[in-house]
């Protein structure tokens, strides 16, 4: 493979199960049936909301798709600084997804999004830090680099 010099290589992409340990993921894979009986919120379990993290995730750099809860805008509508989740609605609709599955990040330069349902890719470098809030808690971090249009890539 030949590169060239200063070419930027693509940021490896980051998947959102990757941010959950071993036991976590068990039980996001054997969770019971969800009932809804009454008048609240269904609710995922205790267990699955600590916030565990992966240690081997600190300092990861790399690329993820989420969707935007917004935290912080400007007057003219830039987001500064917002929750990055794994679904359309989350934080939005109750629960909220587990601390392990929201990434809190900040974004110096700000952009502009059309709708909420409209995904983007988050480049930067992951760091293990708590953030919690009236909306959710996360688990990660990330000053982002670029924040940029989800485009699925052309399968062939």
């Amino acid at each position: 493979m030949v590169t060239t010099a200063g070419a930027k290589e693509a940021a490896a992409e980051i998947d959102w199960l990757e941010l959950m340990p071993a036991e976590d993921l068990n039980l996001l894979e054997n969770m019971p049936e969800v009932s809804h009986d009454g008048d609240g919120p269904a609710a995922l379990p205790d267990e699955i909301m600590t916030g565990r993290v992966v240690p081997e995730m600190e300092g990861k750099s790399g690329r993820i798709p989420g969707f935007v809860v917004p935290l912080k805008t400007t007057q003219d509508m830039r987001i500064l600084e917002f929750f990055l989740v794994p679904y359309y609605g989350a934080c939005i609709h109750v629960p909220p997804p587990p601390p392990n599955q929201i990434i809190h990040v900040k974004y110096k330069k700000g952009f502009k999004l059309e709708a909420l349902y409209d995904p983007v890719w988050i480049e930067g470098t992951l760091q293990i830090e708590r953030t919690e809030n009236d909306v959710a808690s996360s688990s990660y971090s990330i000053v982002a680099e670029n924040v940029t249009p989800y485009e699925e890539e052309d399968v062939y």
